[in-house]
């Protein structure tokens, strides 16, 4: 029997199922009969339960498994017989009207839309480059330098100068009151490096061990701390301890200490080299991926299915929540999450996802297993076990899948660009780094 599509707005479609009630009777019945072969109840033993007493304790949940099973099964054929891609579950509502011996059903979904992407060559993108500079070199055998420093006490005459590391008291009121935050004993931070505000660490340079101090500080307007931004504070600051840094000399020795094979400070150079310029292409990549997805957005008509918008945004409401989780928020699993907040972005990522697929399909862009290989071995080189890491990828089918859709995405991304007006940038690679943080 033909099966008939009603087209109701856009994508919403339905189509009405017929079970025959005789069939869903012989099934339950059939199900209780089995059940009742294991069921336990008081005063009779395993086996011997009456079918009676099984129905009544078991009856409507069959009942419900049942017809969720025939009516599932019933949509699939229907939906398969007339050939329609189907985007989320249907809502399936019974009828009130049916044939003799028959139930009815009417199943209410929507279906794939589809796709047109217009002429890419229209299209503008604007991709970026960046190389690794000796100056970048230089800050990140700095940032090394720091990171192995170590620090001697100065002696009590000595003042609080740059590049020293303080210990001290303070506390902060706001129109002679305490806050929140404005106090603590025994605080750590560097003169000179931008942890504190610059006011406070002005303040605190040329101050001696056992001097105090009061000082005014205005927080700045955009301050992260609400209850003080653009406020003003008198600190009252006590130092402890003045130590002085003393960072190691980029030699041999600093080369060895770092995991450098031949000890040297040019093999160490050519390392920090290496590692730079594999961070900048993948940043590169991404931030020209990310150009590329929004000319594809820009240069396709869709209609953009609700069910799969829906179904995005619980998934990123779960993905919040997990996430309050990990930072140790109480209860995070019942926090009011308003889905709205993530519906422009859920619709964007379904948006972007029905594109891409149709590019894919369209234009052969999947992944080769040559691209796959390639690209697990390209991550697993800022790994000290590079082949453990790529054993650890191939044995996973989920961590394939996801190094798939990279690896496709890539794809999408070099034919977007050989086929678009592209516009090349070169970008600084101080203003490429501070991107991603």
């Amino acid at each position: 029997m033909a099966v008939t599509v009603e087209t109701l707005e856009k994508l919403e479609r339905r189509i009405t199922l017929t079970l025959a009630a005789a069939d869903i009777n012989s099934e339950v019945e059939t199900r209780l009969k089995k059940l009742a072969r294991t069921v336990k109840a008081d005063g009779f033993r395993p086996g011997k339960v009456p079918m009676s007493v099984v129905a009544q304790r078991y009856g409507y949940q069959v009942q419900y498994e049942v017809m969720n099973d025939k009516l599932g099964q019933a949509f699939s054929a229907a939906a398969n017989e007339a050939q329609l891609r189907v985007a989320g579950a249907p809502q399936i509502a019974q009828k009130n009207e049916a044939p003799e011996g028959q139930m009815a059903f009417d199943a209410t979904f929507e279906v794939y839309p589809e796709v047109k992407i217009g002429d890419l060559a229209g299209a503008e993108v604007e991709r970026i480059a960046a190389e690794v500079t000796e100056e970048a070199i230089d800050k990140t055998v700095e940032i090394l330098r720091k990171q192995r420093r170590t620090f001697a006490q100065r002696a009590a005459a000595d003042a609080a100068a740059e590049g020293d590391r303080v210990t001290i008291d303070f506390e902060g009121k706001i129109d002679g009151e305490p806050f929140a935050g404005g106090k603590a004993e025994g605080f750590q931070f560097m003169i000179g490096e931008g942890q504190m505000l610059e006011a406070f660490d002005q303040a605190v340079r040329g101050m001696k061990t056992g001097e105090s101090k009061t000082f005014p500080l205005a927080f700045p307007a955009d301050y992260h701390g609400q209850d003080v931004a653009g406020k003003e504070a008198d600190f009252l600051v006590t130092v402890k301890k003045i130590e002085a840094q003393n960072l190691p000399e980029v030699n041999e020795a600093f080369a060895k200490a770092l995991g450098i094979k031949d000890a040297s400070v040019e093999a160490l150079r050519a390392d920090i080299k290496k590692n730079l310029e594999r961070e900048v292409k993948f940043r590169v990549l991404a931030r020209n991926k990310g150009a590329v997805m929004d000319a594809l957005v820009a240069a396709a008509e869709l209609e953009v299915p609700n069910a799969l918008v829906a179904g995005e945004t619980e998934r990123m409401v779960a993905n919040a929540r997990e996430d309050l989780k990990k930072r140790g928020v109480k209860d995070a699993d019942k926090a009011e999450i308003p889905a709205d907040i993530f519906k422009p972005q859920a619709e964007r990522r379904v948006r972007l996802g029905l594109v891409v697929a149709e590019l894919v399909r369209a234009n052969n862009l999947q992944a080769k297993p040559e691209q796959l290989q390639a690209h697990i071995e390209e991550m697993a080189q800022s790994y000290e076990k590079p082949a453990e890491v790529v054993r650890w990828y191939l044995s996973d089918r989920n961590r394939m899948a996801e190094v798939e859709a990279v690896v496709i995405e890539n794809n999408v991304t070099d034919f977007v660009l050989s086929k678009a007006k592209v516009t090349d940038k070169a970008l600084p690679f101080d203003e490429l780094m501070a991107a991603g943080n």
